[in-house]
């Protein structure tokens, strides 16, 4: 009696214990999703440096275009506004050395009356007043469109820096992924078909506002960061709905930040296989919605199906070992910066 007992008693434990490790269905707890979210410490700090840098030194760049752009326009209005004056400040100029110094004085003289000379006097004022005005526009354009090339220039060097940073911060990432075997070219998951997400807001200067875990996270009882929320709302609105979980407890990573989404390629939750079917590609298509909007969103990097995707360095293998959690073939892993 006593040995049955016993037997009952481990077969219930054992239960529980299938039951916490499997959920409902026999889908893994939001735990074991992501056991190490994409390699060592060491490596999500380099991801993180590098793809921060690297998103920063984009908008900068891009910034630098825009603005090279607008003064670029601002040299060619300047200078065909000189151009046109060219014409008038030679007739001024002929003027002036036809006449010379004594031309003032022979025009009053050669007034034949009172009324001749105030009126002479009232031109020649007008004329000064003339000449002045537009051999001092003609100064400004000149000016305007120097100091404008010379901001063209001052953008130029400031763009040459930023891709030297970006060619750094690339290769930054390359290394880091390099550490765990990783790195090599893969084919990835990329679709133009993707719909575009609402963009995430961004500072004044294009960079990407600093921000914590502040808001609650609709997947647990954690909290994510504004950054993370919209890009799990724009996931959801995209059609992506299948079983998410977001914030949880981890001695490192960028869960427990509140900046990482795990999504389960199954509708029911994280199956402890490969995902295959309708559950690829459902897989497939949310990885490339996130690629095709990281910028929008602020992706610092996505993982799916044994590959990983960074801005700079677009699809690699991901050789980590494991079981479909660690490999990531039964969800999509998405950080933000």
């Amino acid at each position: 009696m006593a040995a049955v007992f016993l037997r009952r008693l481990s077969a219930f434990f054992a239960l529980l214990i299938a039951v916490s490790v499997l959920g409902v269905g026999g889908a893994a707890s939001p735990a074991l999703a992501d056991p190490d979210e994409g390699g060592t410490k060491t490596l999500r700090d380099a991801l993180e440096s590098a793809a921060k840098g690297q998103a920063d030194a984009i908008q900068k760049l891009n910034a630098s275009k825009k603005r090279q752009v607008q003064l670029q326009a601002t040299v060619k209005n300047a200078t065909a506004s000189a151009k046109a004056l060219e014409s008038q400040v030679g007739q001024i100029a002929n003027r002036s050395y036809r006449l010379g110094r004594t031309s003032t004085v022979t025009l009053l003289l050669n007034s034949t009356s009172p009324d001749s000379f105030l009126q002479r006097i009232q031109q020649i004022d007008m004329l000064g007043q003339i000449d002045g005005q537009i051999l001092q526009q003609y100064r400004d354009d000149v000016a305007r469109a120097q100091a404008a090339k010379a901001a063209v220039d001052r953008e130029i060097v400031e763009q040459q820096k930023q891709v030297a940073a970006l060619t750094k911060k690339k290769k930054e990432a390359e290394l880091a992924l390099g550490s765990v075997g990783g790195g090599g070219a893969a084919g990835g998951f990329v679709s133009a078909n993707s719909p575009l997400a609402k963009p995430a807001p961004r500072n004044s200067d294009g960079s990407w506002p600093k921000e914590s875990c502040t808001v609650d996270d609709p997947t647990t009882s954690g909290c994510i960061t504004p950054r993370l929320l919209n890009a799990y709302q724009q996931a959801r609105a995209a059609g992506f709905t299948h079983y998410t979980s977001c914030w949880s407890q981890r001695s490192s990573g960028e869960h427990p930040k509140g900046r990482a989404c795990d999504f389960s390629a199954n509708k029911s939750g994280f199956q402890n296989v490969a995902a295959s079917g309708a559950d690829k590609t459902y897989g497939n298509n949310l990885a490339a919605f996130f690629v095709k909007n990281a910028d929008r969103l602020g992706v610092m990097y996505v993982i799916w199906y044994r590959q990983i995707w960074m801005p700079g360095t677009g699809w690699k293998a991901y050789s980590k070992s494991g079981g479909p959690s660690e490999v990531h073939t039964n969800h999509v892993h998405l950080s933000i910066l």
